[in-house]
């Protein structure tokens, strides 16, 4: 945990000594890896709902699986946002949001927003791209019981 913590940023980083962001690691509360409100993890929410430009990982409400410059991947193109990792976050600002009003309401609204990411068919694509356009593989919609 210590190695993985990095103090300049206030957040859990992609690997032990960067200080580049990582959805994955909201993960971390979803998987009891860790509780969802510890203050590291309410702080690297908070770090990776900060746009790109601010050094986060969320842009007009969608997030990136890692920061999109400098292209860490070593692929040709654009990326795009990876929509489970939207996923994540909402649920990891769900369990956070237990005990902040303010970041329940946020993962709400966020969480309506990417209702209508899906396709006519209830799919989501594995990344939205900066158009709204769906590239990359499919995944079904999570149903929703009332």
């Amino acid at each position: 945990m210590t190695k993985g913590w990095n103090e300049k940023r206030r957040a859990f980083t992609q690997f032990y000594g960067s200080e580049d962001l990582d959805a994955s690691v909201l993960i971390m509360p979803l998987v009891f890896f860790m509780t969802p409100s510890d203050p590291r993890m309410v702080s690297t929410i908070k770090a990776i709902m900060k746009s790109p430009k601010e050094g986060g990982l969320v842009s007009d409400g969608l997030v990136y699986r890692y920061p999109p410059e400098p292209r860490v991947d070593g692929l040709p193109g654009e990326e795009g946002t990876f929509n489970m990792c939207s996923f994540w976050l909402v649920e990891a600002m769900t369990r956070a949001g237990m005990a902040d009003p303010e970041m329940l309401y946020q993962a709400r609204l966020l969480f309506e927003r990417m209702l209508g990411y899906s396709n006519h068919l209830g799919l989501y694509a594995e990344q939205t791209s900066s158009q709204g356009r769906c590239w990359g593989i499919f995944r079904r919609r999570l149903r929703i019981w009332r």
